[in-house]
């Protein structure tokens, strides 16, 4: 199996180096990731089933897909490909904004990211990887809210950060149109 690598950077997004993923979740060193939101015309978001024997998190929910760029590869095009490694589709994606966070695991993993949330419109159903994906479903925005709220422990960790941040730029989007 290939090592996956991931590109290390400073908190302006300057590249420092390339290291293994692995390795830089163990040093918790900040480094490019990227998070797929895909929305339907209801407005719903495609949430994914982290697959159960996922190294970290398995069986959580979490946004449509996320994974980390490839040397030289923009985020957009980072998005996509992984959207349809993992979903088995493929849609326009817009980078919407980005941020870093830090997340410790129960594992002594780390994720350290300076993560570009990637928003993009689709209505049919996916061709899950179940080498990723254990299942997925659509759930409105309010109800993520609700139950992220309540049930805390059914999320990944990054999510609940992420989806804090792209409810508020979803409802600030919608504030501007009306």
């Amino acid at each position: 199996m290939k090592q996956e690598k991931v590109i290390l950077v400073d908190v302006n997004d300057n590249p420092i180096g390339i290291m293994s993923k692995m390795e830089a979740h163990e040093k918790a060193l900040l480094h490019r990731a990227f998070s797929v939101f895909i929305l339907n015309k209801k407005g719903e978001l495609m949430l994914q089933q982290r697959a159960m024997h996922k190294y970290h998190s398995p069986g959580l929910w979490t946004n449509t897909c996320c994974s980390h760029q490839r040397e030289d590869e923009e985020n957009v095009l980072a998005g996509k490909r992984r959207l349809k490694e993992e979903m088995g589709f493929t849609t326009h994606l817009e980078e919407i904004f980005s941020f870093i966070y830090k997340a410790p695991f129960e594992n002594g993993l780390t994720e350290h990211e300076l993560d570009y949330i990637l928003l993009g419109y689709f209505d049919g159903s996916p061709i899950i990887n179940t080498n990723e994906v254990a299942t997925w479903k659509w759930m409105s925005l309010e109800q993520i809210k609700n139950s992220i709220k309540n049930n805390p422990q059914h999320f990944t960790v990054w999510f609940k950060i992420i989806f804090d941040r792209f409810y508020k730029y979803i409802n600030t989007k919608n504030d501007g149109n009306n």
